[in-house]
């Protein structure tokens, strides 16, 4: 005869497991037997933080991040293998807990670690806001040509994905411009 299966009981409801932490980017497969990582490459990586604050530059983060990640060759070990590994030291705070909102292993690539970052801490909003700072551009009474031209760089920097296309770039540079021969 077929042993009747056991029957739960309260304790059996009541009892808890340890919850079994699993990170949000997905181990990348590599070559090499073992990685190791200097620990300057991640105390360098952690001195440029990125905590999720609205004054923080995504862009300027991530540059910052893959400029220090490529001091470091590793046999066997692809960039993006590194940039994966390491890309959680980056983030504190706000952004860390943002990191680890996704189910763990969900996040396969590099790129796609950079697309959702991007998404959400450059939205559409931010994009849609840098385009008008530059369309509306002009130069400052007092500022030199030199310093009106840095500051339209500084404008096309922030927005990366501003879709302004050269010539259209410098149309809204020289249409900015004061027409007074003192600004040049």
């Amino acid at each position: 005869m077929a042993e009747e299966p056991r029957r739960a009981t309260l304790e059996d409801y009541s009892s808890s497991t340890a919850p079994q932490f699993f990170p949000s980017i997905e181990r990348p497969k590599v070559q090499a037997q073992t990685i190791t990582y200097p620990p300057s490459l991640i105390q360098l990586i952690q001195n440029n933080m990125f905590h999720g604050l609205p004054n923080e530059n995504p862009y300027a983060h991530l540059a910052t991040y893959i400029e220090i990640c490529n001091t470091i060759r590793l046999a066997g070990v692809p960039e993006d293998a590194i940039r994966l590994s390491l890309f959680s030291f980056s983030l504190f705070g706000e952004a860390k807990r943002w990191l680890h909102s996704f189910k763990g292993n969900s996040l396969k690539t590099w790129d796609e670690v950079v697309e959702k970052f991007l998404k959400k801490y450059f939205p559409e909003s931010k994009t849609t806001e840098g385009k008008a700072a530059i369309s509306s551009f002009h130069q400052f009474p007092d500022e030199s040509l030199s310093e009106a031209l840095e500051r339209f760089y500084g404008l096309l920097r922030k927005t990366p994905t501003h879709g302004f296309s050269e010539p259209i770039q410098l149309n809204i540079f020289i249409d900015g411009l004061s027409h007074s021969p003192s600004s040049y």
